[in-house]
């Protein structure tokens, strides 16, 4: 049962890491030239409001691993 269960970490957490990565570099991509705050502020707003999401998702992977390859 373990293995399964950190099947299942190990893919919730490549989803999150994966989304919160492109909705991150979607968010600092230039959009189409429009004004907009500095680019210091727009990086420090990603690690915060994006990185969160990212750190966990990969906690969740690493996490998971260790519990899919544990015997027993």
């Amino acid at each position: 049962m373990k293995p399964v269960f950190g099947g299942i970490m190990i893919a919730v957490g490549v989803l999150v890491a994966g989304a919160s990565g492109l909705c991150s570099i979607l968010f600092l991509s230039p959009a189409g030239g429009l004004e907009g705050p500095p680019p210091g502020d727009l990086v420090a707003m990603v690690l915060i409001i994006g990185g969160i999401p990212f750190i966990a998702g990969i906690l969740l992977v690493v996490g998971g691993y260790f519990l899919a390859r544990r015997n027993g």
